[in-house]
């Protein structure tokens, strides 16, 4: 995969702060961010389960379309046409579907030219503590970011989707799925140790990160999915 070369003008992006050392997120997700986006030199665990890939988009979005480089590791599902839809500037977007067993050899050598970077199955690839530490380091010095699918030990932030609702489906799930209400809880440095939490909708009508709505009702994920086919 030939990748961007690592330049000053493929580092520089706009960023809330004018010193540059944080890359921009989605407003209602800046609003529980210690420092109201992604710090360079972070690593940020984003955990499992319904909602995680949307908020990936939402963490990719205000960044690519500030003029941010990211790639995403390990991931041959993602849906570009979701991603695009989400805000995600796929014309400053690397895909590494399959990286095998290089897996921490490219988000390295991605992690050197770009801004941010995604890794998912890194748990099934047993990647080891080590090598974890020599990531988080060459992140340290690089001045990106690392987004990590699953679990990370020692990760800087944790952050994870609780309390799904959806709008648009009437008592056993009939009707059409327009919006999904989350809770966001971060975790980690900066933050108390209850941590905070954050709703919002993900993904809005508009298919990026919205501010929450009142609307929104719980129904069983089985629900959920018949109305969604």
């Amino acid at each position: 995969m030939e990748r961007p070369a690592r330049s000053e003008g493929a580092r520089a992006s706009p960023t809330p702060g004018d010193d540059g050392r944080v890359l921009p997120v989605a407003a209602p997700l800046a609003r529980v961010l210690p420092a109201g986006g992604l710090r360079r030199g972070s690593t940020v665990a984003v955990g499992a389960g319904p909602g995680s890939t949307s908020l990936l988009f939402a963490l990719l979005s205000a960044a690519s379309a500030s003029g941010a480089w990211a790639g995403v590791v390990g991931r041959p599902d993602l849906g570009l046409l979701a991603a695009a839809e989400a805000g995600v500037r796929l014309d400053r977007l690397a895909l590494v579907p399959r990286p095998g067993r290089d897996l921490v050899a490219v988000v390295a050598a991605l992690v050197d030219g770009l801004d941010l970077v995604a890794v998912a199955g890194h748990e099934r690839a047993g990647v080891r503590a080590a090598d974890r530490q020599r990531l988080a380091a060459r992140v340290r010095q690089r001045g990106a970011v690392l987004v990590a699918l699953g679990v990370w030990p020692g990760a800087d932030l944790e952050l994870s989707c609780t309390r799904a609702a959806w709008q648009g489906l009437v008592g056993a799930g009939a009707g059409r799925l327009r919006a999904r209400h989350v809770q966001v809880r971060v975790r980690g440095r900066g933050i108390a140790p209850d941590g905070r939490t954050a709703g919002m909708q993900l993904p809005g009508g508009s298919g990026a990160v919205e501010p929450p709505a009142n609307d929104a009702v719980s129904v069983p994920l089985q629900a959920a999915a018949r109305a969604a086919v």
